[in-house]
């Protein structure tokens, strides 16, 4: 399990600065498969992951879902709607066993008064991440759904996380039947291999060719 140091949002604050912000954070244990929180919910704070992978899921009127990104250790949850006191506008969901921490916004805000320039750290991740979600919108409207599927099984296979085939269509935006027949023909061509909800990249050269690399960095532990 990651510390509070590890987030880089509270990378530059001190041994004593990081004591006070502990304190404020509340641990919660969840198992896999676990709702964080849920879509249309009131926000009262935001959440740390220190430990695990989660999912952030936005679901249409019809019934269908889209995975917006995938979380690893060191990253936020629910950090969107800090400063607008909004509802959530997705779920999340836990793929596996979890820690979590959560500070409610106005032990935060008192935080940040004492702590400005992490206000800037949260602004220079909240804007790296819709730089991020610009490119993807722009990825759905003009990149084939191999090149979207390549690009996803390349970062899963730095993350280490798993997902299902259809979890992997909902993350790319594709049908499962359009994941199901990709992943086969790289699977038949010896780029990748699927065991259940594993894929091993064999080939990173043959997916590299395929996908338009992804010009945001955003690290291991954050899929978009």
């Amino acid at each position: 399990m990651i510390e509070l140091k590890d987030f880089i949002v509270f990378s530059d604050l001190s041994p004593r600065d990081l004591s006070e912000l502990e304190k404020l954070i509340k641990q919660i244990r969840y198992g896999a498969g676990e709702i964080i929180y849920q879509e249309g919910a009131p926000t009262f704070g935001f959440y740390l992951l220190f430990e695990g992978q989660v999912k952030e899921v936005k679901r249409s009127l019809g019934g269908k879902k889209q995975i917006l990104k995938l979380l690893g250790p060191g990253e936020l949850l629910g950090e969107t709607t800090l400063f607008d006191k909004g509802v959530h506008i997705a779920y999340t969901k836990t793929l596996g066993r979890s820690v979590v921490g959560f500070i409610e916004r106005g032990d935060f805000y008192a935080f940040l008064l004492k702590h400005p320039p992490v206000i800037f750290r949260l602004f220079e991740k909240l804007s790296l991440e819709m730089k991020a979600f610009q490119f993807k919108l722009s990825e759905r409207s003009y990149n084939g759904s191999k090149e979207r599927l390549a690009r996803l099984i390349l970062k899963l296979g730095e993350s280490g996380i798993e997902l299902s085939r259809t979890e992997l269509a909902e993350m790319a935006g594709v049908s499962s039947k359009t994941a199901i027949r990709t992943l086969g023909e790289l699977e038949e061509r010896g780029v990748i291999a699927v065991d259940d909800r594993k894929l091993t990249v064999l080939d990173p050269d043959s997916l590299e060719g395929l996908a338009e690399p992804f010009p945001i960095p955003l690290g291991t532990h954050l899929i978009i």
